[in-house]
């Protein structure tokens, strides 16, 4: 590089002090023209030199930075946690606004409640990671709270206050499979590491928007995902289609069937609304003590 920066220079147009504006040449025209040199004035070839050297610096303090970012990010990534439970709750039309305070506030409450946080702290980790998902009709899912780290009394309150405070995402059709599908794709993009991962499905009526909530089911269950099922039971049909709160068999046969899988996996009922308070706070107690209760097993 030197040499042909030498040989550059040697053959360039220069310009010295005092000349008046004449130029001298190193070489002749016609040697130049004869051997095909290329005439540069040294002030140009400065600056190619200057610029190449300063997109150089300029990589290399790009990946300098870069580098000082990923062991950060790792760290963060790799933070343990001892379940990963995404709370997926049924916001669709069959659930008037009273009943979804309820549920609102059921869940904030269960978060808090005691028995709760000893099942949090009896864990190895002693810390969960929290999320809630709410879902309607097909493509009708959002995700309400992201991902949060429940360890205690105060990060508790902090979600329940949170969740109670924020506004109602839909009032649609029923797309379990698609809360499904919403919830496991999120529980892929979780930035902590647990040994368990479960999907929390909370509803009153079957899957009538979507693609077959059995196919959610079963890709989520092949990733490991585990999925239980929290049945609310309506106290009146709904008149213009009786069968989707209160199918053939019950709803909580249907969840059992459809919807729930995995290592105990379980599928548990509230018998109304006003109960689901006190459902969601033993049905988060099963599931973050990590209580084996056999698989799809429906428990009151």
């Amino acid at each position: 590089m030197a040499a042909e920066t030498a040989s550059l220079r040697r053959n360039s147009t220069l310009f010295r002090p005092g000349s008046k504006g004449r130029r001298t040449h190193s070489h002749p025209a016609s040697e130049s023209a004869r051997l095909g040199v290329l005439i540069v004035p040294p002030c140009w070839l400065d600056a190619v030199i200057g610029k190449a050297t300063m997109i150089q610096f300029i990589r290399l303090v790009v990946a300098l930075i870069v580098s000082a970012l990923l062991p950060a990010t790792a760290a963060v990534a790799a933070e343990p946690v001892d379940l990963l439970l995404v709370l997926s709750s049924d916001v669709s039309r069959s659930v008037d606004h009273p009943k979804f305070l309820l549920q609102r506030e059921g869940y904030a409450a269960a978060v808090s409640n005691p028995q709760v946080l000893d099942a949090i702290k009896s864990g190895p980790h002693g810390k969960i990671a929290l999320s809630f998902v709410e879902w309607s009709g097909y493509g009708a899912q959002k995700l309400v709270i992201d991902w949060t780290v429940i360890d205690g009394a105060a990060s508790a309150r902090k979600f329940g206050d949170l969740l109670v405070e924020l506004p109602r995402s839909f009032a649609d059709r029923t797309s379990i499979s698609g809360g499904i599908d919403f919830s496991a794709a999120h529980l892929a993009k979780s930035p902590f590491e647990a040994p368990r991962r479960t999907i929390d499905v909370s509803g009153d009526g079957t899957n009538n928007a979507g693609r077959e909530v059995k196919l959610a089911r079963d890709e989520a269950l092949a990733k490991g995902i585990t999925i239980n099922g929290l049945v609310i039971l309506s106290e009146r049909q709904m008149p213009w289609n009786a069968e989707h709160t209160n199918p053939p068999g019950g709803l909580e046969t249907y969840y059992r069937e459809n919807v729930i899988g995995g290592p105990g996996a379980f599928v548990m009922v509230a018998e109304d609304f006003q109960s689901f308070g006190r459902a969601i706070i033993k049905k988060m107690i099963a599931e973050i003590a990590t209580l084996r209760v056999g698989p799809r097993v429906i428990l009151r």
